[in-house]
């Protein structure tokens, strides 16, 4: 019986998981969503809710590195599996399931974390110019990086608010669904 409502919950997170995924898409179609995306409440979601925790770095690491071979093909019509981001983006977003996985009670303070940790990560990790040469924009510097963390504002604050959309969907979501059908729960329960 417990294998049942493991496998079924399981199931269900890694579809919730591809939906939240395929939302990337739009902002393909619809530029002025430039980063307004799931990609950081799917990371802390799946750190969250996953019990076996390389289930959560597998299906995250794994929706994110397909739907970008698939931006990746719409923006430049060939199919490119390495990027220079790709490395970087895995090593953001592992550390953002890790932080999910660190969160034992959702309240205030970890529904701060949630939304802020993303973009946190995302921002000062991504925006290294020594991992990000933005086309050589900035100097490899301590100056260089403060201007590319100026100019990356806009960005992040589109990230932060599609974290926030999607977060509340997400959790919300799933935490309406538990309270319904108890082949939800897992082996942590999450207390609100």
């Amino acid at each position: 019986m417990l294998l049942q409502k493991i496998n079924t919950r399981n199931v269900v997170l890694i579809l919730i998981i591809l939906a939240a995924t395929a939302m990337r898409f739009v902002s393909y179609k619809y530029q002025f969503l430039s980063n307004f995306t799931p990609v950081g409440a799917i990371a802390m979601f799946g750190g969250v809710y996953f019990t076996d925790k390389w289930k959560a770095y597998l299906v995250i690491l794994l929706s994110l590195f397909l739907s970008d071979v698939v931006i990746n093909y719409l923006y430049s019509a060939k199919w490119t599996f390495f990027s220079g981001d790709t490395f970087w983006n895995c090593v953001c977003f592992s550390i953002m399931v890790f932080i999910g996985s660190k969160i034992k009670k959702l309240n205030i303070t970890s529904g701060l974390i949630i939304l802020l940790a993303p973009v946190l990560v995302h921002w000062l990790i991504m925006d290294l110019p020594w991992i990000n040469d933005a086309l050589g924009l900035y100097p490899k510097t301590l100056t260089g990086y403060g201007s590319a963390l100026i100019a990356a504002i806009p960005f992040e604050k589109n990230m932060l608010l599609g974290d926030l959309v999607f977060g509340a969907i997400l959790f919300g979501g799933f935490e309406l669904a538990k309270s319904k059908y108890t082949a939800l729960e897992g082996k942590r329960q999450l207390a609100l």
